[in-house]
């Protein structure tokens, strides 16, 4: 005989376990099962061990989805807001830090615990180390093999993430299940990565690792975002970067303001009149770090003279050069590296309002595993506790 459940969860994370407290606390029995050991992998590991578990200011146009519109209806039935009084209930202490984004002041554990609090339940249970072999739509719900186990249940969640960070055991099974029952996927690439540089580029750049700067980067489709760019071993990195590749395809270029507060044609003119005889480089060195201005004049990007020799051409070129520095990324660290999958389960077969499958009655999908992919800033998080909530209201 198959063991019932109400609702079966696939996947302990952010969305899986939200979307369980919710169902529980409306008197459904619940199944969650994973493959880890533990819930909460990824959160452990968020925001540098501390979790950046939402942000002040959340909107739709934070996230990246073919369908813009599809997160309205989950962001407004569970606010940051509502998120942010639930870790106030559990007294954890949380801090602000740039632009709205709200990190645990101890540990990302806190807010693992703080979700298997909400999950204790006596309709709620959790299983680990669980293998789903085999799903079938049936009269009344689902039936599924869990290991050697048959379980059957009226909705099932689809909560297992996507396919970014593998060493913590992401795997494209939610796909699969989509598919499965004809839904229609979005191609999915890593997001909120690392860029990696050509050969001659990595080369020129690969001594100033550590390195960072605050520029404005924009994208071939115009996005744009102000943060620091951070030089790597490998290519580039750092809070800006990581922004503008979700919006990034490979073989276009992104655009670097590497001086946004200045005007270089201005600055660049009054040293020259009060030290017409300092180097260009000496003078360039004052506005950005030497290291990074050397390495410009070694590739050959730049030429070193007395300010003095500047004719109006090559001031010219060089407000062009700082202002609108464009370098072709070779490609992307992949998802090894990457904080969040782009594309997933399109959205057009999922109600906005429920998270359901259109044409699947009982069938739903919570946070990374569809197409929608937050900016770096607490943001996915924040959809995984909208979508999850809002599935928990209806399964």
């Amino acid at each position: 005989m198959a063991e019932k459940f109400d609702v079966v969860i696939i996947g302990a994370g952010a969305a899986g376990l939200m979307c369980a407290a919710e169902a529980g606390k409306r008197g459904r029995s619940v199944l969650v099962v994973d493959h880890g050991k533990k819930p909460g992998r990824k959160i452990l590991i968020s925001g540098g061990g501390r979790c950046n578990f939402t942000n002040y200011d959340v909107a739709a146009n934070n996230y990246v989805c073919r369908n813009p519109h599809f997160v309205k209806s989950a962001l407004s039935q569970y606010t940051q807001w509502d998120f942010i009084a639930m870790v106030a209930k559990h007294d954890i202490a949380y801090e602000e830090r740039d632009h709205g984004q709200l990190f645990c002041e101890d540990s990302a554990k806190d807010i693992v615990k703080m979700l298997l609090a909400e999950c204790d339940l006596p309709t709620v249970q959790q299983r680990y180390q669980i293998d789903v072999h085999h799903i079938e739509k049936t009269e009344t719900g689902f039936r599924l093999m869990l290991n050697t186990e048959a379980v059957e249940c009226q909705s099932l969640v689809i909560a297992t993430g996507g396919l970014s960070m593998p060493k913590l055991g992401a795997t494209p099974f939610g796909y699969q299940v989509a598919e499965q029952f004809g839904l229609n996927m979005v191609p999915t690439t890593a997001g909120l990565v690392p860029f990696t540089l050509h050969k001659e580029d990595k080369e020129a750049f690969a001594e100033l690792s550590g390195i960072a700067v605050p520029v404005v980067v924009e994208a071939e489709n115009g996005t744009t975002f102000r943060e620091n760019l951070l030089f790597t071993h490998r290519g580039l990195s750092g809070p800006v970067i990581l922004q503008i590749s979700s919006y990034w395809l490979p073989g276009q270029k992104v655009t670097i303001d590497l001086l946004p507060d200045l005007d270089v044609a201005e600055t660049l003119t009054a040293m020259r009149d009060k030290h017409p005889n300092q180097s260009l480089k000496n003078s360039l060195s004052r506005l950005l770090p030497k290291r990074l201005i050397e390495a410009l004049i070694e590739r050959g990007d730049l030429t070193d003279k007395p300010l003095k020799q500047l004719n109006s051409k090559e001031l010219a070129a060089l407000v062009s050069y700082f202002h609108q520095w464009a370098i072709a990324p070779n490609g992307t660290e992949g998802y090894r590296t990457a904080e969040v999958t782009l594309g997933g389960v399109d959205t057009d077969g999922l109600s906005s309002k429920t998270m359901e499958a259109k044409q699947v009655p009982g069938l739903y999908f919570v946070g990374e595993v569809m197409d929608v992919s937050g900016w770096l800033g607490g943001y996915n998080f924040q959809w995984a506790w909208s979508s999850g909530f809002v599935a928990g209201q209806h399964v």
